[in-house]
């Protein structure tokens, strides 16, 4: 009879605790909702790590590492996914660990996802962002070959934002692929100058408001003018957002 007692309270127990599981569960989806509906982010990262809590999966947890990452804070969604390479990831995941991790100037770790990312759906915004982290690398070739691919298949329409200034601003993306050829020239023959300002006046003559690319003009010129002062060319400075 104690047994057949035991069991009963044991199952009732469970039940219960099942049930307040279910109840907070449906609590915290409403709550996100909420969160979501009002654009508080605070309020979505807490509704996200209480439903991971109860309910973990794949799906909440590289969505609440791109919230993070949505938001600049880019060591927690790493903490939330890793860093590690996986050709298992979903693409928000891969996305999120590349562009936190180019945001932490960890330009090989995020070299690795980008190079995912590309492999399974090449395209032009993709083709600069590994561009751009080979050129840090010291990978020129590869960085060539990226460009090439880049101003093949932008289109007009596509722009890139720079922000090395306190006004973000927006040039077009073939633009861009010019500026980073004009510093892989520069690069390649730095007693060369005019050929990388044949291709940084190309990507100006797109938008004469380039900013990134009329410092990089001057700081050549300069350099041409004075070869005993040499002068660094600017590079640009990582969007906060993609």
């Amino acid at each position: 009879m104690k047994k057949i007692i035991m069991v009963l309270i044991f199952a009732f127990g469970y039940l219960g605790s099942a049930q307040t599981k279910s109840e907070l569960q449906k609590h915290y989806e409403a709550f996100y909702n909420e969160m979501k509906l009002q654009g508080d982010v605070k309020g979505v990262i807490s509704a996200l790590t209480h439903l991971n809590v109860l309910s973990p999966s794949a799906e909440r947890r590289d969505t609440l590492a791109y919230v993070y990452t949505n938001d600049n804070q880019h060591m927690q969604a790493l903490n939330t996914i890793g860093i590690d390479k996986n050709e298992a990831d979903s693409d928000l995941a891969i996305r999120v660990k590349a562009i936190s991790l180019k945001a932490l100037n960890q330009p090989k770790r995020a070299l690795e996802q980008f190079e995912l990312l590309f492999k399974r759906s090449p395209n032009a915004y993709l083709a600069y962002e590994l561009a751009d982290l080979k050129i840090q690398t010291g990978d020129s070739p590869g960085a060539s070959s990226n460009i090439e691919y880049g101003i093949s298949n932008a289109t007009d329409e596509m722009s890139y934002a720079f922000y090395e200034r306190q006004q973000p601003y927006e040039v077009p993306l073939k633009a861009a692929f010019l500026h980073l050829k004009g510093l892989i020239a520069y690069n390649a023959d730095k007693s060369n100058i005019d050929a990388a300002l044949i291709l940084i006046n190309e990507a100006l003559t797109i938008e004469p408001n380039f900013n990134l690319a009329s410092l990089s003009k001057q700081a050549l010129e300069s350099r041409k003018e004075k070869p005993e002062e040499p002068k660094e060319v600017p590079v640009a400075k990582k969007d906060k957002k993609q």
